[in-house]
């Protein structure tokens, strides 16, 4: 994609990064802008990120992508163009937002009158025609999107508890039946209990923080030795499961296929996921490709059955470094800042069903996992898993990222749904076709068990240091820039391209315990 540009920014060219975001896709999300860093930094090294609360005013808008839950199809491509309308909309009041800081200072009402106000009406003109797109192909509209047109301004220390806060306990489900199952599924609460030391500004509310100053802050890292072990014992396979495993080598993107598209849930839109990915797989995959597409590719898997699409937000280390997307939407443009690390394993692996066999994935099944608006949508969805090499048995993190010691590694894993309604190759939002088993490994509503698909990255990070409620050399996944860079936004998307052949033979690996590639 062209060689990196190593170059330091001025803080006033930091903060003009900043004031240019966007909206998650969905036609909702919490944008902010931050009106009064000059006057309370005292520390602007590009590569210090201050927990230390500076004035931020934050904006709430409701997320009407994951309302809409049933989408005729024949309007599902009208409907995801209206969204994506809604994406743009909040890209412009986010930057009216901070390009009028001096107004704000002299009208209390200003925010109201002149962004929040007119913000409502542009919303409304779209969901308005979404609804004309529903009555279109003979369905009725949703009546709750009337009342999604209005977004609210909180402050920073708000924002951080819509992003659910410092959680210090476990045990908390995250309502999709997610379960451990061997691979960090259980949220355990999103945030183990740490000593008091492992998070200098724990409390601390949000801040401005990181290069571009949509953070992360120093509340988002935890040194990974003093927390408490969370994680579960794994569920033992039953008579009847399905033990085997299925490995298929793709890559670290090597190839350095990026794009900021996401075709799943913005099909037509460039730029639609506002932040860049990283592709292993299938090389086709921009906002453009269709399931022709995805079946006449080329793939960086060594398993040339194996044409799927997987791919992921790419991580960064914001050390004062810029790379090749400093200036463009979904990089530096959007707050989307620092070195992109290419990890040094990514390892693909599909598992059975702790109490039954499993049936074939239907070709071009998409799946995400995770939530990239936990910032806006809470932890409901949230699927982030965070560790270190040799942690990883013991502590998974959801709302911090991990300080790992000396010789150890940072790791992202993630273990998608795995029952499926057994008809759709995708829904509305993007989630009700797909759900997680129990922990007993029951899938419900009469959903069929099917491959899970798991993935583990591993990252070589220098240890970002934490010192007097500041975090050096942060490091943090890619995301919309209103979601504040929160590791709970972490999320990982996948699109089934594999051969009939090589899907009815992880199928038969699967269910009769063997180990296969």
């Amino acid at each position: 994609m062209g060689r990196n540009t190593r170059k330091r920014r001025s803080p006033l060219a930091v903060r003009a990064v900043a004031a240019s975001a966007a909206l998650a896709i969905g036609g909702g999300g919490l944008i902010w802008a931050n009106f009064y860093a000059s006057a309370h930094e005292t520390n602007s090294s590009p590569n210090t990120t201050k927990a230390a609360a500076t004035q931020v005013a934050t904006i709430t808008c409701p997320d009407v992508g994951q309302k809409l839950t049933n989408v005729p199809n024949a309007a599902r491509s009208a409907v995801a163009t209206e969204l994506a309308t809604l994406d743009k909309q909040i890209t412009e009041a986010y930057a009216r937002l901070a390009s009028t800081r001096q107004a704000q200072a002299k009208d209390a009402n200003f925010v109201q009158n002149a962004i929040l106000g007119p913000l409502k009406e542009k919303r409304g003109a779209v969901i308005g025609r979404i609804k004309i797109d529903f009555k279109r192909v003979g369905a009725t509209a949703p009546g709750m999107l009337d009342g999604l047109a209005t977004c609210t301004a909180t402050t920073a220390d708000q924002a951080q508890t819509t992003a659910g806060g410092q959680n210090n306990g476990w045990g908390q489900n995250n309502g999709q039946g997610q379960n451990n199952n061997g691979q960090g599924q259980n949220n355990n609460g999103g945030q183990a209990t740490a000593a008091p030391s492992a998070s200098a500004s724990a409390s601390a509310p949000a801040g401005n923080g990181g290069q571009a100053g949509n953070g992360p802050v120093a509340a988002d890292f935890v040194d990974i030795t003093k927390v408490r072990p969370n994680v579960a014992a794994k569920a033992r396979t039953r008579a009847g499961g399905s033990a085997g495993t299925f490995t298929t080598v793709c890559g670290v993107n090597a190839n350095k296929k990026f794009n900021t598209d996401n075709v799943i849930v913005a099909p037509g839109v460039t730029n639609g996921a506002h932040h860049l990915h990283d592709y292993v797989g299938n090389q086709s995959n921009d906002a453009f490709a269709t399931n022709d597409t995805f079946a006449a590719a080329q793939t960086s898997c060594q398993n040339q059955g194996d044409k799927s699409s997987y791919y992921w937000p790419v991580v960064r280390i914001q050390n004062g470094t810029q790379d090749f997307d400093q200036n463009n939407d979904g990089g530096g443009k959007e707050g989307n800042v620092g070195q992109i690390l290419q990890a040094k394993q990514a390892q693909i692996k599909f598992v059975g069903n702790a109490k039954s066999k499993v049936v074939a994935m239907p070709q071009f099944l998409r799946i995400i996992t995770g939530d990239a608006k936990t910032t806006t949508n809470g932890l409901a969805n949230a699927n982030a898993h965070w560790s270190c090499t040799g942690f990883e048995n013991k502590v998974q993190l959801t709302q911090q990222y991990p300080i790992c010691p000396r010789g150890s590694q940072v790791v992202r894993t993630f273990a998608f749904q795995s029952c499926w309604d057994g008809v759709n190759i995708d829904s509305a939002n993007h989630r009700t076709h797909v759900a997680f088993a129990d922990a007993q490994g029951n899938c419900a509503n009469g959903f069929k068990a099917i491959p899970q698909l798991t993935m583990r990255l591993v990252y070589s990070i220098p240890a970002p240091t934490l010192r007097n409620g500041q975090i050096k050399n942060a490091y943090a996944v890619d995301g919309f820039p209103e979601q504040l860079h929160k590791p709970a936004t972490d999320h990982d998307d996948f699109i089934n391209v594999f051969s009939t052949n090589a899907m009815n033979k992880m199928v038969n690996c699967l269910n009769t315990g063997r180990s296969c590639r």
